[in-house]
Formats: structure tokens, sequence, C-alpha cells
């Protein structure tokens, strides 16, 4: 006769075999088991990038048809005038004055940046003022102003005030059209690189200067050696960004009749009236300029980021220089 299934014992030991029900149990104060059994999981689904992803290409597939299949664009006028000379000659005009006029400006923004950090209230106050008017009219009537400063001052005269003149010059020899186009666009941006300096000045822990301080770091040896170092990091990327758009602003000076990239087409095309074509040859060259300063700027960065140049140390320490020299064993 079979015994119950609670009631059954093992044959050489005699103790009690619990049931399957008693043995899942889990013991009294045993935290409860769970399931082995794997989850399935369901992947998610964004239909909105697939929806987009969509709509951009065909887009692009639209523009790309138009610029294929439109006769109006003329690539053969666009190929036959992107190496020419007039064009050539614009081209060297406006990297002439991008690089002038970059170079007043970030010089003239040093400047202003640490007059305006000065305890001196005079040197602080003409900073300010010089920034309230310049980043306050329009840059283009400042390149009128300065092609057209014959008109004021017929001639620019050195001496004291109010007092005998040392030397004088004719305003339209001294200044010539292309120099007033590089003080109208280098003085403007002078106003915008004092704020740009000025933000990575202030970037500079506090602590950096009262240290330089405590080793008898006047303050223009401070601010050369420990100050703007470290705020190149921070100065930098606007400052790339600056010049590339002074790069585009330097058309403007064909207000003043000077010949850059985009008034040298403006002359071709209001001889042959092919303005379209015309227009797409300063285009590839504006995005020729532009894609080059890129490189340049991020390069740059890369130089002046604090973690690639742990890393760059790093490496260094690990490997040792080329001649064999450091490194570990």
């Amino acid at each position: 006769m079979a015994l119950p299934a609670d009631n059954v014992t093992g044959a050489a030991s005699g103790t009690p075999v619990p049931d399957a029900a008693a043995a899942a149990a889990p013991a009294d104060g045993a935290p409860p088991t769970t399931s082995a059994t794997p989850i399935k999981a369901v992947p998610v689904r964004y239909p909105g990038r697939w929806v987009t992803a969509a709509v951009v290409l065909l887009l692009v597939a639209m523009g790309a048809h138009g610029l294929v299949t439109n006769h109006r664009f003329r690539w053969d006028i666009v190929w036959k005038y992107l190496f020419t000379e007039p064009v050539l000659r614009g081209l060297w005009a406006t990297v002439y004055l991008t690089f002038f006029a970059m170079l007043i400006g970030i010089v003239g923004g040093v400047l202003l940046a640490i007059m305006r950090q000065s305890p001196n209230p005079l040197l602080s106050g003409v900073s300010w003022v010089y920034t309230w008017f310049f980043r306050g009219t329009p840059v283009l009537l400042q390149l009128i102003f300065w092609g057209t400063i014959g008109a004021l001052y017929p001639r620019i005269a050195v001496g004291i005030p109010f007092g005998p003149e040392f030397a004088s010059a004719d305003s339209n020899k001294l200044i010539p059209l292309i120099v007033a186009g590089i003080l109208g666009l280098g003085l403007n941006e002078a106003a915008y690189m004092a704020e740009v300096v000025r933000a990575g000045i202030s970037a500079v822990d506090e602590g950096q200067i009262e240290a330089a301080q405590a080793l008898g770091m006047g303050r223009g040896l401070t601010m050369r050696r420990i100050v703007l170092p470290q705020a190149m990091k921070v100065i930098i990327p606007p400052t790339g960004n600056e010049t590339i758009s002074m790069l585009k602003t330097s058309s403007l000076v064909s207000i003043i009749a000077v010949i850059e990239l985009t008034y040298s087409v403006q002359l071709i095309y209001a001889r042959n009236y092919q303005t379209i074509p015309l227009l797409i040859v300063a285009a590839i060259w504006y995005l020729v300029l532009t894609s080059v300063l890129s490189v340049g700027q991020y390069f740059l960065e890369r130089r002046y980021d604090p973690a690639v140049r742990r890393q760059a140390a790093l490496v260094s320490v690990t490997y040792g220089s080329r001649d064999g020299s450091g490194g570990m064993a």
C-alpha cells in the first residue's frame, strides 16, 4: 500500500522527504525568490527620426536635381571665371583685408580689455566709451565715414593740441580706400574682441593672480605669463568665429569702391549680365576660404585644449622622446 507523500521517508536514512511545494517555499525570514525566466526586451522605436531623415533626404535630392538640371545656373560660365585674373585679385584683396583688420582687432581688443580691467578710472572709462560707440554704430556707416574722411579732414596734422603742428599730409593720400577699409573693419572689430578677451580674462581663477602677486610678479608680468596663456582656451573659439565673420564682412568695403572679391564679380556681371554664375563664383571662393579658416581654428583649439595637452604630456612621459631619452623602462 502506498504511503502519503508527506510521510515518505528516505530508504536509507529514514528522514522525511519534503514535497515540491514545501521545497519551493522560502524559509522563514529569507527573501522571496524570483523566477529565472529571461525578460523579452522590446527595442525602442523612433519613427520621428525616420520621418525626419526621409524629409531631409527628399529636400537634398530636390536641391541636387535643381543644381544639375537647371541650365540657368550656367556652370560653364562659373568654371570660365573661377580662376580669372580679376577674380583672383579680388580674392587676394579679401584675404589682405581680413588679415590686417583682424590684426588690428585682436591687438586693439587685448589693449581695450586690459584697460577695462585697470583700476585707473580714466583707462577703464575710455575703454568703455570706445566699446559702447563702435558696437553701437553699424560697421557700414563706419566704413563710409572712413571712406569720406577727406571731406571732414582735408589734411591730417600731428602736433600739440592748440599749439604748433609738426607735420601734416593730405588725408586722401595718407588714407587711401584700401586703408580706409582696413581701419573701418579693424577698429570696429576691436570693440568686439575687447569683450571676448575680457571674458577670457574673467574666466581665469582669481587664485592664480593672487599666487602670482604673492611671488612678487607685477600686474603686467602676471597678465603676460599667467592670465593670458590660461585665458586662451576661452578666447580662441570666439576669435575664430570672428575671423570667419570678418572674411564675409569684408565684402562691405565695396561700398567705398574697394575692389575685393564681391566687388570684382559685380564689375564683371555689370558688363556681361551673367549675375547668377558670377555670384556662384564668389560663393565658391568664400566657402573655400571659410573651410581653410575652420580647419585652422580646429587645430588651434586643440593646441590650447588642456585635455589634449595633458594627453600629449602623458604620451611623452610614457614612451619618451624620439632620441630615446626619458620614458619608462
